[in-house]
């Protein structure tokens, strides 16, 4: 999955963006999305950079389709942003 890596029984990836109230403003819309979905990534923001570890702690810590269902609306979330913006990155 793009952005996506997958290791150690979890998905990760890197987004940075141009400033802190953008890279905020994403985790707020990630937020929503997650709680519409009822999984909650392991996330961490440090002022651009907000990276992601995701798994499914009720099937035992490993990934399922509900950790490739929010990194998908994830990707999308920040593609929104990106569009017209070619300074953000994304790595896995």
């Amino acid at each position: 999955m793009k952005y996506w890596k997958e290791s150690d029984n979890s998905l990760k990836a890197t987004f940075t963006f141009d400033d802190f109230s953008q890279a905020f403003g994403f985790m707020t819309q990630v937020a929503i999305v997650a709680e519409k979905q009822n999984h909650h990534p392991n996330w961490s923001n440090v002022y651009n950079k907000v990276e992601f570890t995701l798994s499914t702690h009720d099937a035992g810590d490993v990934v399922t389709e509900k950790d490739h269902k929010l990194a998908g609306s994830i990707n999308e979330i920040f593609g929104k942003i990106a569009v017209g913006n070619r300074k953000l990155k994304s790595k896995a």
